[in-house]
């Protein structure tokens, strides 16, 4: 078992998971929340590293053959906590504003209704299996968090940085509300009533 828990996809997994305190230190570095374009880069380098262990923690698993318990469960908590760190941190800092924040608030509901589903149907021994889509999803919505994070930083070297980011973030904020639609429909047909 410790084995399992210690091979190399469920590192990469764990360095993911670490990687979240890492982003947002990064923004507060000064004592307090400020963006500079250093910590921005920073953030993004650590962002784009854990953004890869992503591919790789499944990838080399199913190839290895070192799929485990461990790994199941925190890949997609991994998942979770970087992404949702991001969104908060982008939302408190000022890159994204206004209407911009609901598609932070659609992207954060829709993570938080699949996983309690997940949950749910896991007590049933009943998997949902990943679609391709909600792949695509994820990572237009890791892309859109790197322009993002990159923002007013990005903006002096790529105009438009912020606004590139903003509409890929829209637009993995409505894939998102379609692949949350295909799970609950392939979910609740196993929702059944005490």
């Amino acid at each position: 078992m410790a084995s399992r828990a210690l091979n190399i996809p469920n590192m990469l997994t764990y360095g993911r998971i670490l990687a979240v305190p890492l982003i947002v230190l990064c923004f507060f570095i000064e004592g307090k929340l400020h963006g500079s374009d250093f910590a921005r880069w920073s953030a993004l380098a650590i962002f784009a590293l854990a953004s890869v262990t992503d591919f790789f923690d499944g990838y080399l698993a199913r190839i290895w053959d070192q799929t485990s318990n461990i790994g199941r469960m925190l890949d997609p908590i991994a998942d979770k906590l970087l992404v949702s760190s991001i969104l908060l941190l982008i939302a408190a800092d000022g890159t994204i504003a206004g209407w911009s924040i609901w598609a932070a608030i659609i992207i954060l509901c829709r993570e938080i209704l699949v996983s309690g589903l997940r949950e749910y149907l896991a007590a049933l021994k009943v998997s949902v299996p990943v679609t391709r889509i909600a792949k695509w999803k994820t990572t237009l919505q890791m892309i859109a968090l790197g322009f993002l994070l990159a923002g007013p930083a990005g903006d002096k070297v790529l105009p438009y940085t912020t606004e590139i980011g903003i509409g890929m973030l829209w637009l993995s904020a409505l894939i998102t509300i379609y692949t949350g639609y295909d799970y609950f429909k392939a979910g609740l047909r196993h929702v059944v009533d005490e």
